[in-house]
């Protein structure tokens, strides 16, 4: 792509020269990279360790030791119990239903009566893993210090005469459960013969490629893409790395599998076929077994069964691989064929476990449609819409675009107005610390590229070839030791990471030619989220203390083309109260409109006009932010 620059007649030399310059709104005009030392140390305790002490901590604290163990589980009130049962190994699971009465297997167990006064005849231990795992100490295993990498110390568990029989029967009912489970999958996969199997591998890999990371259990062996410890394909290792899993398969007998190498790429399988590649995250940070996943897709069933109408889908007779492949089809054909037009899915994050649960949203309530309503009244008092609804904001649009390419208030183009209005009003409706909105600054230029089918053209435009609008709450400065430059170098800084992800969605539209296929990209996203504490693992979003957020990605149709999260609207809260489902809906509305009017804008210039964004660079951010924090008008745009 051309750069604006040189399009409005700007040198060559004039452009590498900015180039070097820094972009952080604080050091405008100063050489990038000349500073004696980082703005922001990274802080080693910031984020996840430091929440895993607090768990501990209150582990420690307890009066009993069910209370220790639920503590531990929602890693102290931060994530839904149940994730964490369904990641202890067999022997940690059936120690737990022994000592505490708590599976996620069976509901309302009862707490066992422990006598205190009773000698043990065994003392076990319990402990907390630096990855969030919880770990017992059971009978005939050594000291869990030995063995695992812990928070901290162990909290001593007694185990009775009685528990040590109990546990016994519990962990050999297991242990066959999971060795018949582990007989089925290699039976399933022998079956498929070398060329099937290595096109399920193929199709299991890609999966991995272009999601986002995932961390994964098979009894103690972990399975991960994601930082230290990678054995999966990633950001990390590439197709054919020695210590890739999915490779190291490839070409290779049955007889020559692992069990957990098994159980994992028939688990992996039936999870994409029941949703595609983002299904695999849904199983984060848990044991990927038959059990699990059939936990999984029984949830999902009953889940797009509510949804009135067509065929409802069978529950699975048994666990075994067959029945569960039956169901993943059938899934998918459902969630396609009547759910996503029908009803609105979202996924719920629980950020410190990376873990997410596809949810059924229920109906647009009176909290929805209050900030509907607020959003409406304040995008017609700025923009030359009519409307009460964002439907008819929309319809409004429709009818007379035209002002989508002119010049708006102090916008160069009325879609910048637009995209800036909306974004400002959501900060300030939905009572967000930061909303943004992203998008691509030329769509002449894509169209032209889509035009000559130039697809390897578009796989090395930059970041700079996408843009960002954030608008930060002027009170969101208290995050940032209440620095008015503080808050617009992370305003900025989002932007930036914004833009990337607009560069890494937009290969996934594309045909997959060569050059498309060998260009990092995720699938792009389809259905809006819901995040919480996801201030844990994610550095920029540790940096810029984002805790709580939404977003809602949307498609924008160019030449006939459908984008897949072409754009999205975020909004972000660095603490307080998280954000619920009555926003995500709202805000969904919300994104929706912008979308609407990007396409509006693809149309003006597939009738002739010609609509760049050229606002909401560094220096915009800036300015707006100084003005903002000042009380004074939104600055012009800087070219």
């Amino acid at each position: 792509m051309t750069s604006f620059a040189e399009r409005n007649g700007t040198s060559r030399r004039a452009i590498n020269a900015k180039k070097r310059q820094s972009r952080r709104p604080s050091r405008l005009g100063a050489v990038a990279g000349a500073t004696p030392k980082p703005d922001r140390l990274k802080d080693e305790e910031a984020g996840f360790p430091t929440l895993l002490k607090r768990a501990w901590e209150t582990a420690v604290d307890a009066p009993d030791l069910r209370t220790a163990v639920t503590a531990l589980l929602t890693l102290d009130g931060h994530v839904p119990a149940d994730v964490q049962l369904r990641a202890l190994r067999t022997a940690d699971e059936a120690a737990l239903k022994v000592l505490c009465g708590i599976s996620w297997r069976e509901e309302d167990l009862a707490a066992p009566a422990r006598d205190t006064l009773e000698r043990p005849a065994f003392l076990g231990e319990l402990g907390l893993t630096s990855t969030g795992r919880i770990v017992i100490r059971v009978p005939s295993q050594g000291s869990l210090a030995d063995e695992e990498n812990l928070v901290d110390g162990v909290i001593e568990v007694p185990w009775s005469a009685q528990d040590l029989l109990d546990y016994e029967s519990e962990v050999n009912r297991a242990a066959a459960r999971y060795a018949d489970q582990v007989v089925d999958c290699r039976q399933w996969l022998a079956a498929l013969g070398t060329q099937a199997r290595d096109e399920l591998l193929e199709t299991v890999r890609e999966s991995a490629l272009r999601t986002a990371p995932f961390v994964l259990h098979q009894e103690g062996k972990l399975y991960t893409n994601f930082r230290e410890g990678n054995n999966l394909i990633g950001k990390t290792l590439w197709a054919g790395h020695p210590s890739e899993t999915f490779s190291s398969l490839l070409g290779v007998e049955m007889e020559r599998w692992s069990d957990h190498d098994a159980m994992l790429v028939v688990c992996l399988t039936l999870l994409v076929r029941s949703a595609g590649a983002g299904r695999i995250e849904e199983a984060n940070g848990t044991q990927l077994t038959l059990d699990h996943l059939a936990f999984m897709l029984e949830r999902t069933r009953r889940n797009y069964n509510a949804v009135p109408g067509g065929e409802p889908v069978p529950a699975a007779p048994t666990h075994r691989v067959e029945a569960l492949n039956s169901l993943a089809v059938a899934l998918r054909e459902r969630r396609v064929g009547h759910v996503l037009p029908n009803a609105q899915l979202y996924r719920e994050i629980h950020g410190a476990l990376m873990h997410k649960i596809e949810r059924l949203a229920g109906p647009y309530g009176e909290a929805s449609k209050q900030r509907e309503a607020d959003m409406t009244a304040r995008l017609r008092e700025r923009l030359p819409l009519t409307g009460a609804t964002f439907e008819e904001l929309s319809a409004s649009l429709t009818a007379s675009p035209g002002w989508l390419a002119r010049p708006h208030g102090e916008f160069d183009t009325g879609l910048e107005a637009l995209v800036y209005e909306t974004v400002s009003g959501a900060t300030d409706v939905f009572e967000a610390d930061f909303a943004m909105s992203r998008g691509m600054r030329s769509i002449p230029e894509l169209m032209r590229a889509l035009r000559e089918q130039s697809y390897a053209e578009i796989t090395k435009w930059d970041i700079t070839d996408f843009f960002c609008c954030v608008v930060p709450a002027p009170s969101a400065k208290r995050h940032y030791e209440d620095s008015v430059l503080q808050l617009a170098d992370n305003a900025w800084a989002m932007s930036s990471r914004m833009q990337y992800n607009s560069w890494h969605f937009i290969a996934g539209n594309l045909p997959k030619v060569p050059a498309v296929v060998e260009r990092d990209h995720f699938i792009p996203p389809t259905i809006p989220d819901v995040a919480f504490y996801s201030d844990q693992h994610h550095h920029g979003h540790v940096a810029s203390k984002v805790r709580f957020s939404i977003r809602s990605p949307q498609s924008v149709e160019v030449m006939g083309q459908k984008f897949n999260g072409f754009m999205d609207l975020r909004l972000l809260r660095c603490d307080g109260t998280p954000f619920n489902e009555s926003d995500l809906l709202a805000a969904h509305r919300t994104s929706g409109f912008i979308a609407s009017a990007m396409s509006a804008a693809a149309a003006l210039v597939a009738a002739g006009e010609d609509i760049e964004v050229t606002a909401f660079d560094s220096e915009w951010h800036l300015k707006s932010v100084q003005a903002a924090a000042a009380g004074a008008k939104q600055p012009h745009p800087v070219s």
